[in-house]
């Protein structure tokens, strides 16, 4: 069965670069362009979604607010957050999520999480 994820971010380049390439590997890609528009998404196609790959820093809710929220409605759902900035790392906000990833040029390391992150889910 065909895996779907949810891509959030702000930045329409990221979403549409993610989409072509998880979609290339099989998976079927949303994509929200905030943390607002992905919560009234989830709140239609949460339990049909198995992986929610989300930026942190956005405009309007951050990445680590929306995080908190799916995490209170949908505790099961994996959340992966990715960033341009590695020390959101530390802070702890983001402990509730399932992964954190850099986000890099390179989509190798980013889709390894996911698969990983899904295997694990089950």
């Amino acid at each position: 069965m065909q895996k779907r994820l949810l891509v959030v971010d702000d930045e329409e380049g990221i979403r549409f670069l993610y989409k072509e390439e998880f979609e290339e590997d099989g998976y079927h890609v949303d994509l929200a362009s905030s943390g607002e528009e992905a919560l009234e998404m989830l709140d239609e196609i949460a339990l049909n979604t198995d992986l929610v790959l989300m930026d942190i820093k956005m405009t309007g809710m951050d990445g680590v607010d929306t995080l908190r929220h799916i995490k209170e409605k949908w505790p099961a759902l994996p959340v992966i957050l990715s960033t341009a900035y590695p020390h959101y790392k530390h802070e702890f906000g983001t402990w509730a999520c399932d992964a954190y990833v850099v986000k890099s040029s390179d989509l190798n390391e980013l889709k390894g999480v996911v698969k990983s992150v899904l295997e694990k889910a089950g």
